[in-house]
């Protein structure tokens, strides 16, 4: 298990003020986190830009030493040896650097490979195996700028196992990829947390690819963790309602005052000819929606219900921690 304890890390910003002068301001990218990454399970860790999250990777991948507070992997300091450290963890970020876009595919891994020591041999038949699983097989030998954006994201994801890390760091994995490729990623992030017990902290800005994958989620704000739990108790927490979709058959002339008397946090709205009723509620009576509409001589051609999602828990979130209403 890789333990985050109490870390906090801070920056100094210089502002110029006038010709000769600059002001210096200072920045906690990380204040007093603490968390968990246990092996065989996916965290997701969630926030806006500049809430810290990548500050985070970089301290418990060892690019960056925390002011103050630790990170443990198995209870030892992960700086005390960062070679053995180095060895059991990987990372793979977004978008399509940090592949030599000149060298093949297999020239890539055998170069990233021999970073953490591993002998040729090793690295050729674990690069053969990782690549006829994600599909690169047949072009291990090509120069990776011939690669499409896909083809680059899968070849990083084989570059972060090619050690067969205990711990991977993804960072915005899917960033810009299409829906195919990115389900595609999706599924074998899953087969290496389940079939490899591989420990995985994600980061995402696509809140049904958290929903999808993880297990146990900390949303972070301004540095700081302000929630944390598996989707359920992060939706109980902050005590999100569900939404019922009305959509009636056509435009209707709706009784305002009598709705509100019944659902006091509904909204509406006219669309395609239709009209959409959206009504606010933790525990939905779909029955005595229905009776209500009936009484109204109302037809409604669909009703469905959208439970919370993580998108409108990371909004609440962050707004209730600002103390915006």
């Amino acid at each position: 298990m890789i333990e985050v304890k109490n870390v906090s890390k801070e920056y100094q910003t210089k502002k110029r003020i006038g010709l000769f002068k600059n002001k210096k301001t200072t920045k906690k990218a990380s204040n007093n986190i603490s968390l968990q990454v246990k092996r065989g399970q996916i965290i997701g860790v969630l926030g806006e830009n500049g809430a810290g999250k990548t500050t985070l990777i970089k301290m418990m991948t060892t690019l960056l030493l925390p002011d103050t507070g630790e990170i443990l992997i198995e209870g030892k300091n992960i700086n005390q040896d960062l070679k053995t450290t180095r060895r059991r963890i990987n990372m793979i970020s977004g978008g399509e650097r940090n592949l030599y876009w000149r060298l093949s595919a297999m020239e890539n891994l055998l170069y990233f490979g021999s970073l953490y020591g591993l002998t040729k041999r090793e690295i050729l038949r674990r690069a053969e195996i990782l690549l006829k699983e994600i599909g690169l097989w047949e072009e291990r030998n090509t120069p990776v700028e011939q690669f499409s954006k896909g083809m680059k994201q899968r070849l990083q994801i084989i570059k972060g196992l090619i050690n067969e890390p205990e711990y991977l760091f993804l960072d915005e994995p899917t960033l810009g990829l299409d829906v195919e490729i990115s389900q595609e990623l999706r599924k074998a992030i899953k087969n290496i947390a389940r079939k490899q017990n591989t420990g995985i902290l994600l980061t995402t800005h696509y809140m049904a690819e958290a929903e999808e994958l993880c297990d146990y989620i900390y949303i972070i704000d301004k540095g700081a963790v302000i929630l944390e739990g598996d989707k359920e108790e992060v939706f109980k927490a902050l005590d999100l309602e569900k939404e019922v979709i009305v959509i009636l058959q056509r435009k209707e002339k709706l009784p305002l005052r009598e709705f509100r008397k019944l659902f006091p946090d509904f909204t509406t709205e006219n669309k395609d000819e239709q009209t959409i009723l959206k009504i606010q509620s933790k525990t939905p009576d779909l029955q005595q929606i229905i009776k209500v509409l009936n009484q109204l001589n109302l037809s409604a051609s669909e009703i469905k219900v959208n439970n919370p999602t993580l998108e409108m828990a990371l909004i609440t979130a962050k707004r209730r921690n600002r103390g915006i209403k």
